[in-house]
């Protein structure tokens, strides 16, 4: 049988150019989305067979709706050789602001307890068979906190922590856990940006790149890699002189925001 992908976030943007290429790839999809309606139009309008992929309605931020959207996965298709944790949340926030304490809530509801909740169903029949991939979509946001994405930084952050935690933890039954960091990609997460985002990629151009990523077994990638360098030089700055160059730039709108 062909191998199966369980992607959440498949209704738009990454979620949606990974679903493609694993299509293209052969593999069967299990697509999970809040908007299902919105990737069977894709579905139709791209052709797929019908007995090569399943819709799965969930709310990640909910861990009861995503667990049970991961049972039904295994119930109708099986377990999947790939799950994919794509689903995210980008928004700015400003502590002083109360009602951006919820923002921050849901940020890590989705970013990262719905992380956990969606590889949860899956971990337990793939260390059983001792096989499998388990996808983290981080970011290099996660690697220096930026004015403005306290929120979305700090989930970020906590999802590269927690990937290579789950990666110790799984190794010696033979899943493999992949860190996947995503520099800019041009996608409705973006769009919105008003700063600049330097080595752009479309959607389908890292969505190759991580597949093949995946593929290898790779623990970590940064994609494109030229984003890896620029965040960990980054990194090396000292403080006084990484605070002196983001003074001046612009903030991620926040929820309320124009």
């Amino acid at each position: 049988m062909d191998k199966l992908v369980f992607i959440t976030g498949a209704s738009s943007g990454i979620g949606q150019a990974l679903a493609w290429r694993y299509y293209q790839a052969g593999w069967r999809l299990a697509l999970v989305a809040r908007r299902t309606g919105e990737i069977e139009q894709w579905a139709q309008a791209r052709g797929l067979e019908a007995g090569r992929f399943a819709v799965y309605g969930a709310d990640v931020a909910d861990p009861h709706s995503i667990v049970a959207a991961g049972r039904d996965c295994i119930a109708r298709q099986g377990v999947p050789d790939a799950i994919i944790a794509n689903a995210g949340i980008s928004i700015g926030m400003d502590t002083a602001i109360r009602e951006d304490l919820d923002v921050m809530a849901r940020t890590f509801a989705i970013n990262n307890t719905g992380l956990a909740a969606t590889f949860h169903p899956f971990i337990a029949a793939m260390v059983q068979r001792g096989s499998g991939a388990l996808v983290g979509i981080g970011s290099v946001a996660a690697i220096r906190g930026l004015p403005g994405h306290g929120a979305y930084c700090a989930s970020k952050a906590a999802v590269v922590s927690y990937c290579e935690s789950l990666r110790g933890e799984l190794r010696p039954a033979g899943v493999k856990v992949v860190t996947i960091s995503p520099g800019y990609v041009d996608t409705p997460l973006t769009r919105s940006n008003r700063y600049a985002m330097p080595f752009l990629l479309q959607p389908e151009e890292f969505a190759e790149r991580a597949f093949q990523a995946i593929e290898a077994g790779a623990s970590y990638r940064v994609i494109p890699w030229q984003m890896g360098v620029v965040a960990k030089l980054l990194r090396l700055l000292p403080n006084a002189v990484y605070d002196r160059l983001l003074a001046n730039r612009p903030r991620k709108h926040r929820q309320t925001a124009a």
